[in-house]
């Protein structure tokens, strides 16, 4: 009977982690099988409004318009007005990958909210450029600005929950200091629990 009752839990345990092991499997980041949940913003939700309001300032034109082409852009802080600890990066980075391969623009990197740029070299070597060569670093100013801003609704009946995460971005011209594009994506959710799928 002594023997018998280590083997049952052993045999318990490893069923257990058999069990555990077997559970994760890979799904289309935005498809219809992914994780929703209502209290937070989803990968999906990030992929969503970069790719929705990129498509929407390629399509203005007015990166067309400056005198220098592909005008330089920078992105500039976006700030976080919702109640979650969240990484804007990803939604920046994929606005700036999204330019870059259009070429309709260049990016300069990011710069973060304790003012380092995301490539501490690149920041340190054109420093050292601009001392030797000012008019090439006045070349490679950039000549708009992409800020943004991201806020949070949340409202309640019974006991369905609703959130809508907005996100907004404007693009500053530098020189005049004129927002030439905004644009402002909603994304709302509702749910009970954490649910699958859209």
């Amino acid at each position: 009977m002594n023997k018998v009752l280590p083997l049952l839990s052993l045999s318990a345990l490893l069923a257990f982690l058999a069990g555990c092991g077997g559970q994760a499997r890979y799904v289309e980041t935005t498809g219809t099988e992914t994780i929703i949940s209502v209290e937070q913003i989803n990968i999906q939700d990030w992929i969503q409004a970069a790719d929705d309001m990129t498509q929407n300032l390629l399509a203005s034109g007015v990166l067309q318009r400056t005198e220098q082409q592909p005008p330089v852009l920078v992105v500039s802080r976006i700030v976080n007005n919702t109640s979650e600890v969240v990484d804007t990066n990803l939604l920046t980075k994929r606005i700036r990958v999204a330019l870059n391969q259009s070429g309709q623009a260049l990016t300069q990197t990011t710069a973060t909210t304790q003012g380092f740029t995301e490539d501490q070299t690149a920041r340190e070597m054109g420093e050292l450029e601009a001392m030797r060569d000012p008019e090439a670093a006045a070349q490679a100013r950039p000549d708009f600005s992409l800020s943004g801003r991201l806020i949070e609704t949340t409202a309640k009946a019974g006991k369905t929950r609703q959130a809508t995460y907005t996100f907004q971005l404007s693009l500053t011209q530098i020189s005049t200091g004129l927002a030439l594009w905004e644009d402002q994506v909603d994304i709302t959710k509702q749910g009970k629990r954490p649910a699958v799928g859209w």
